[in-house]
């Protein structure tokens, strides 16, 4: 059964130097309660993994939205992502040297949390064959496949995933509203500790099981977004 807390006290679970997944696509399905919480914290020294760096002036009207508040906050040592293009702040702060980046090509980027999640030692794959991927830190090696060549890229895991679900119920059982699904569930899987920010908290049984997405059992902390 999973813990109903505060988004201050999941931000307080969250140490300097942990390594961090947020859930999300520019801000769609992301945690933003929790975010906000661990923004206003200041935790430092964060490994960031997302599939981007968000961006200034979100449609909530805030400054800077989802992740980028904590780019902002130069809270992210590390930033692990498929593309930073919309967040200007990235670019300066890496000029600077103030941020190390990593970038991955998406689709390698979530095969790699799989991995991660399932216990598996890496995926194989030819996309940046060949290219400056080839030589980044999260590939382990070229391997070669019945005379075709991929690279070996190493699983992605974090301490923490911070995801965001429509319906949650009171034992953690988690259904996504439309796109806002994107990388949650794979997320999930691929944690120590998974913090789950729910739109609406609802009772058992509420959720009908072929509607579950990610179980209950993979989720240790429910926030009520807006707490």
């Amino acid at each position: 059964m999973a813990d109903i807390i505060s988004a201050q006290q999941a931000a307080d679970l969250i140490t300097e130097g942990s390594t961090i997944m947020v859930g999300g696509f520019m801000g769609c399905g992301s945690p933003h309660t929790i975010l906000e919480a661990l923004a206003a914290k200041g935790t430092q020294n964060l490994t960031l993994i997302s599939n981007d760096a968000c961006n200034p002036g979100g449609p909530d009207g805030s400054d800077f939205y989802g992740v980028a508040k904590l780019i902002h906050n130069r809270q992210i040592k590390k930033l692990i992502t498929t593309h930073v293009g919309l967040n200007p702040e990235v670019a300066v702060q890496y000029s600077e040297g103030l941020i190390e980046l990593v970038l991955i090509p998406q689709g390698s980027f979530v095969e790699m949390i799989r991995a991660g999640g399932a216990g598996m030692g890496g995926v194989l794959t030819p996309t940046g064959l060949g290219t400056i991927v080839q030589d980044a830190e999260h590939v382990h090696s070229v391997v070669e496949v019945d005379g075709r060549k991929y690279l070996l890229e190493r699983p992605l895991k974090a301490d923490f995933a911070l995801i965001g679900g429509h319906s949650i119920d009171k034992a953690g059982n988690i259904w996504y509203k439309g796109t806002t699904r994107n990388f949650n569930p794979h997320m999930a899987t691929a944690a120590g500790i998974v913090i789950a920010e729910a739109e609406k908290v609802v009772e058992i049984g509420d959720i009908e099981p072929e509607n579950v997405v990610t179980p209950g059992i993979l989720v240790d902390y429910i926030v009520k977004g807006g707490s």
